[in-house]
């Protein structure tokens, strides 16, 4: 064994690293019962990633097409997501679950190793690769949304119960002027607001997956985040000359660290100059703040910009009751563009453009603007429509 290289001592796994003649050679009593393969290389390893990605996008295309044709588009377009997953999983359990390789490491003549042994995977870490890097990333992305939902909710109730806290002492001491003026919001307060506002970068996996790509570009090993977990690596199936070594990807490397640095140190004056803003407003007395009208419960007074409606139950369906709103004519106009069904607690838009409360709602938090005649919408201007 030697640095970069992995030692074949059966000749099983000669014979499935090289069928020419020199591996058969290799088994022969008077020869050498070893054989050397160079670790591949990062441009060799991109290429194969994206051969694969270049296949299972095909097959994903191919795949709702054939459901769109059983099912309908609506199905399809619904469950794209969950349309792509499970064909990826499909390529990798009948590729590498199986001990195959997949159609991009034959093109680029990579095999993939346990990088503590140097033999070929076993099961259990072909498997774990397969789930880390399709589904724990798929799972996190339907699941992170509602999670972070329920977070800010949860910090906007508790800032807002400490601020209430802050203005009812500032209250009780207002003819103290001393006293008023050294009531500061405490370090644990500024912690719950600066985690509020960068809640979506705090439990974002972005920079993970740039920190570890960036080190790929640096060593050349562990493409995959969940390769680097399980411990696979790629290496060459054929001996590389010296007139065909690959030249590494360094210089993205050093570009991506700089990138990040330069975010960091953004980041870092963003937020002291936000926390030097806040502490010169806090040396202003209460008086000059409420001259000024300043606010001092922003979570009370101005609630989340969507009005809460029951998701789950509506309480004007008229597909259950078609009398429940009886001024909106009968047919068409009474079913919603985006779901295409009976209208469920219809909202209507700046614009005048009526949707089911859910359907309108989910499309506003992706973009703003209305779906029929794309003027903007605020999600704070949309009412629901009564009988």
């Amino acid at each position: 064994m030697a640095d970069g290289t992995f030692n074949a001592p059966s000749s099983s796994e000669t014979t499935a690293a090289s069928s020419s003649s020199s591996a058969e050679s290799a088994v022969t009593p008077s020869s050498p019962t070893s054989q050397f393969y160079p670790f591949a290389t990062s441009p060799d390893i991109i290429r194969a990633h994206e051969k694969d990605l270049f296949l299972t996008s095909t097959l994903a295309n191919q795949a709702q097409t054939i459901i769109r044709a059983l099912r309908g588009a609506r199905f399809a377009h619904t469950h794209s997501e969950a349309i792509k997953k499970l064909t990826e999983l499909l390529y990798f359990c009948l590729t590498t679950l199986i001990g195959n390789r997949t159609l991009g490491e034959e093109y680029c003549d990579i095999v993939q190793l346990e990088d503590d042994t140097l033999r070929l995977p076993s099961i259990v870490r072909r498997a774990g690769y397969i789930v880390s890097s399709i589904l724990v990333p798929w799972l996190l992305g339907r699941t992170l949304p509602a999670l972070r939902a329920r977070v800010r909710a949860k910090l906007e109730r508790s800032i807002a119960r400490d601020h209430a806290r802050a203005a009812l002492a500032t209250m009780n001491n207002k003819k103290d002027a001393g006293a008023a003026k050294t009531l500061k919001p405490s370090t644990r307060l500024r912690i719950k607001e600066y985690i509020l506002k960068h809640l979506d970068s705090i439990t974002s996996l972005s920079p993970i997956y740039a920190l570890h790509l960036a080190t790929f570009y640096f060593s050349g090993a562990y493409y995959h985040l969940s390769k680097r977990i399980w411990g696979l690596r790629y290496v060459f199936t054929k001996r590389i000359g010296e007139s065909e070594e690959r030249v590494g990807y360094e210089v993205l490397g050093v570009l991506m660290v700089l990138q990040m640095a330069v975010q960091a140190v953004l980041h870092i004056r963003d937020t002291m100059a936000s926390l030097h803003e806040q502490q010169e407003q806090e040396k202003m007395t209460y008086e000059e703040k409420q001259r000024q009208g300043r606010n001092l419960l922003p979570s009370v007074t101005n609630p989340p910009s969507i009005p809460t409606l029951p998701a789950d139950e509506p309480r004007y369906d008229l597909a259950e009751d078609p009398a429940a709103i009886p001024w909106i004519p009968e047919g068409q106009q009474r079913k919603c563009t985006l779901c295409l069904e009976l209208f469920k607690d219809p909202s209507v838009t700046t614009c005048g453009h009526v949707f089911c409360w859910s359907c309108i709602r989910d499309w506003v938090r992706e973009k703003a603007e209305c779906p029929l005649c794309r003027q903007e919408v605020l999600p704070a201007k949309i009412l629901p429509v009564r009988g």
